[in-house]
């Protein structure tokens, strides 16, 4: 044989697949049993078929019952890559097509390893017609299943959801737990019912590796379930929730989570409306976690320059980053050059991402539009502490705030401090630092008693210390919050206060580090106490730089 035939030979068995068999991107329309007679026949004849593709052709129902009819012999098939196969097909057509796939799968004792029905608009009746054969041991053995882009809706992803918790609780009967790797479920509308009953199946799976689940109308609730439920998914390294809604208490309760997956190398929360107090949760989470983070978006979120460069340091020592995405937030012209200098300095320069649509630096008097706003005032337990308790003031209702504070200097404790709510700062500001006076006696006062609440703040748990941290720059009023509240007036005393116990040990370093990055960037806000500032920007420049 010449050696030119051997080459041609040789390259046309490394494009060969062992074991499958494509049609994929013919464009062709299958409409009845004739029309698929010889696919029928090549799949007949296909000895140890494994990998099926079938994507971008179009199926009617009897080609479909048809080929569903050559499978039942095909036991060792497992991959079906079948997305954007009923593209212009009539939406009742869809189901019985899935069900005739689906039975033959599970009547030739197939075992799946991938599943893919991506692009195939069948809406919950089309998750209705898999539900069998994702209950069913030809699904024990999958690994992945791509279900991208096909309107499941609430209800399609509720019984996705359930399908999955009995497919896991079948095959562990079966001494085979299903070991599912990856997710794929974007542009679905799942919203928040959707991703709570997906997350509860999560949890119980507990084998993820990879989680997409993009445009889907998810805000703070099942963000926050989302979250809880990657906890239990230690292997995770890849999590997309692109262009949802987290807002501050999403934000947090997500950076509480990546904080645990010491696996986790790309995380898209781009278009999520992290804001600036959720940026600075994830960048603790960073500082405590993720080695081998390769790829942060926090792209279009509403980001401000002084929480986009406490993030960018976060980064400094993820030795295998790849991109930082920052774009389209609201940065301003000063604070792009910024955080290029910044990425620069730390030789991370190439990493960081195109600016180009940045939004601008935010108007000073313009509130953030209240994305949750009804379920934000039915559900305020995140908000407010344990249990939600916080101290409400009715119309014409005098605070409690100074018996509390008694009760708990008398006896401090976590739970104490915590069942302040919201509130803590402002209590510690308007009840303790206010009275401050450059007379020793009430100056020892005012430090101890100050100490003595933050020293318990800064002992509770990260997410705990980050919220602390959070409500004390906002109500300094050096970072604007999507939180309704009412402005407190910043005194001389507030800031020696806080200037003193930044002084102290139990301050730590890294939240120093933050409160010194806003009141360098935002001291004007304070000026009106231009000394007391100056102290205590002083302080936490010496404990930054020690």
């Amino acid at each position: 044989m010449a050696s030119e035939d051997i080459a041609q030979l040789t390259e046309a068995l490394a494009k060969t697949h062992v074991g499958e068999l494509s049609y994929k991107g013919q464009g062709l329309k299958l409409d009845n049993a004739e029309s698929v007679k010889q696919m029928v026949q090549d799949i007949e004849q296909f000895q140890g078929l494994q990998s099926l593709k079938l994507e971008g052709n179009t199926f009617g129902v009897e080609a479909a019952q048809s080929i569903a009819k050559a499978l039942e012999a095909k036991s060792e098939l497992q991959q079906c890559h079948w997305s954007d196969t009923f593209t212009g097909r009539l939406r009742s057509e869809i189901p019985p097509a899935l069900k005739s796939l689906g039975g033959a799968l599970m009547t030739s004792g197939a075992r799946l390893t991938e599943l893919d029905l991506s692009d195939n608009a069948f809406g919950p009746d089309g998750v209705k017609a898999i539900e069998t054969l994702l209950k069913s041991s030809a699904c024990y053995t999958l690994r992945e299943l791509r279900l991208n882009n096909c309107g499941m809706g609430i209800g399609g992803g509720t019984v996705l959801a359930s399908a999955l918790t009995e497919c896991h609780k079948q095959s562990s009967a079966a001494g085979s737990p299903l070991r599912l790797k990856v997710f794929i479920a974007g542009r679905n509308r799942l919203e928040n019912d959707g991703a709570t009953a997906l997350a509860k199946a999560f949890k119980l799976l507990g084998s993820l590796e990879e989680v997409h689940m993009p445009q889907n109308g998810i805000n703070h609730a099942g963000v926050t379930a989302l979250a809880a439920a990657m906890q239990h998914n230690p292997n995770l390294q890849v999590l997309n929730l692109n262009d949802n809604t987290f807002t501050k208490r999403g934000s947090i309760a997500m950076a509480e989570a990546i904080r645990h997956l010491q696996c986790l190398q790309v995380i898209n929360f781009g278009d999520c409306l992290v804001r600036s107090e959720g940026a600075i949760a994830i960048a603790w989470a960073l500082k405590e976690g993720l080695p081998h983070l390769r790829e942060l978006n926090l792209s279009f979120g509403e980001i401000t320059e002084t929480a986009a460069l406490i993030v960018a340091k976060a980064v400094q020592d993820k030795a295998d980053l790849e991109k930082l995405d920052f774009n389209g937030n609201c940065l301003g012209e000063d604070g792009c050059e910024a955080l290029r200098e910044a990425m620069e300095g730390m030789n991370l320069g190439d990493m960081l991402g195109s600016l180009s649509d940045d939004e601008g630096e935010p108007d000073d008097d313009e509130d953030y539009e209240d994305e949750d706003e009804e379920e934000d005032n039915e559900d305020t337990e995140e908000e407010n502490g344990v249990n939600g308790t916080d101290y409400v003031n009715e119309e014409n209702e005098e605070p409690h705030h100074s018996s509390e504070l008694i009760a708990f200097l008398n006896s401090p404790s976590s739970e104490k401090l915590i069942s302040f709510g919201a509130k803590r700062v402002q209590l510690i500001e308007q009840e303790i630092s206010s009275v401050y006076e450059d007379e020793p006696e009430v100056k020892r006062a005012v430090f101890e008693s100050t100490d003595a609440l933050l020293r318990k703040a800064f002992s509770n748990s990260h997410s705990r210390s980050y919220s602390f941290i959070s409500s004390l720059i906002v109500n300094l009023g050096l970072l604007k919050s999507e939180d309704k509240k009412m402005k407190v007036s910043v005194l001389p005393g507030h800031l020696l206060a806080l200037e003193h116990a930044a002084g102290q040990e139990f301050f730590p370093l890294d939240q120093a580090g933050v409160l010194e990055a806003f009141v360098s960037r935002h001291g004007k806000v304070l000026e009106s106490c231009s000394s007391a500032r100056d102290a205590l920007k002083t302080t936490l420049a010496k404990r930054t730089t020690a």
